[in-house]
């Protein structure tokens, strides 16, 4: 089990996140985006984690080369990236975006296959090595929010090319696995996306990340225009990350115990709160940091669930497509849905109806998984 070289490609990758996330709508915005366009652009990156993993999933599943695959990704998205800094106008930004998007996106899905490979019987301490993303998050989450109060805005994408060239460096240290193949025949896929559990938990997926992409997107200019400093921004986001470090040192637990459908309801629910006391109260800090701890349970118990989920309902020669799965519908078709929503609702609805309609539809997440949901 190469447990700290699995960890440091986590490490590089979720620091990247850490720059990209928090910040990114606030480097459109210094450069003249409104918000439906700022909406619009962040969807591309969603759009993108859509179509990259399925693609890098038939090809990885079709080939058994992970790791190559993963490496050609990482390196690609770094130099794609640089496209970043000669694109001025909407279209060309969107081009871009879409361009280094796309690499970046396609190889994550893999890398978790892989550590599951490594983990085998011990599937459920994944949380152990993922975590480590959660404190490349924070640490960049904090430093950036920090240098931003020094700095304009165009050290972001600086950042961000300097993260990329360390994830595909800490790709090159990972070795290769092989996946775990069951003593039971292996389903094909066709026949596994027509079973009412696994359409029940994608669709959930697909609402719960719809609520998140809202967030993802609008979060920082909604505590920006709250009065917030980039300092206090930084710091909040770092503090929900933080919760999600410490959840994730008890979630192995917590599935071995529960199983993946209760913690998923736990988590959805707890989402339902979290975008209501967001939307209606950002003016006082202390409920702010009271919804930024939810993100323990709204990010990490529900993603260490869903994940510990598609590990055990696709393998064989289906587990880097069903891994590519959960990725595109969740985080892609589910995150592109709620940067859109986000970006028409923002200027005329309001921050109350754009987190209204993120509770709403995390809600229906948790109705669809008490109803249809029956398999660990």
């Amino acid at each position: 089990m190469p447990y700290w070289r699995l960890s440091g490609y986590y490490l590089c990758y979720f620091a990247s996140l850490g720059a990209l996330v928090p910040y990114w709508a606030l480097y459109l915005q210094a450069n003249g985006f409104d918000a439906l366009a700022i909406g619009q652009l962040l969807a591309l990156l969603s759009v993108t984690k859509i179509i990259a993993p399925i693609v890098w999933g038939y090809l990885v599943d079709h080939s058994g080369q992970r790791m190559p695959l993963v490496r050609l990704g990482a390196l690609l998205a770094a130099l794609t990236f640089l496209t970043i800094f000669i694109a001025h106008s909407f279209w060309s930004m969107a081009a871009a975006m879409l361009l280094f998007s796309f690499f970046w996106n396609s190889a994550l899905p893999q890398v978790e296959a892989v550590t599951f490979n490594h983990l085998q019987a011990q599937s459920s301490r994944y949380a152990l090595v993922r975590l480590w993303g959660s404190i490349g998050f924070i640490v960049v989450v904090s430093l950036l929010g920090w240098r931003l109060e020094q700095d304009s805005v165009a050290i972001i994408p600086l950042w961000l090319l300097v993260l990329f060239i360390g994830v595909w460096l800490s790709s090159l240290l990972i070795p290769d696995s092989a996946p775990v193949h069951n003593e039971k025949p292996t389903l094909s896929l066709r026949h596994l996306l027509q079973q009412r559990p696994i359409i029940t938990f994608f669709a959930a997926c697909f609402l719960m990340q719809l609520s998140h992409g809202i967030y993802y997107a609008f979060y920082s200019l909604h505590l920006k225009a709250a009065g917030y400093s980039s300092v206090a921004v930084g710091n909040l986001w770092a503090i929900g990350v933080f919760a999600e470090v410490l959840i994730f040192l008890i979630t192995p637990h917590l599935l071995d115990r529960f199983g993946a459908r209760c913690v998923l309801l736990w988590s959805l629910a707890a989402a339902v709160m979290r975008w209501l006391l967001i939307g209606s109260m950002v003016e006082l800090l202390s409920v702010q940091i009271i919804a930024q701890l939810l993100h323990a349970m709204t990010f990490g118990t529900f993603h260490a669930a869903a994940i510990h989920f598609v590990h055990h309902a696709f393998s064989g020669r289906t587990q880097g497509r069903g891994q590519a799965l959960y990725n595109s519908l969740s985080f892609g078709a589910g995150g592109a849905a709620g940067s859109l929503i986000g970006g028409i609702l923002w200027t005329d609805a309001g921050a109350l109806m754009s987190f209204s309609v993120g509770a709403m539809a995390a809600a229906m997440g948790f109705v669809l998984v008490w109803r249809g949901m029956r398999m660990k």
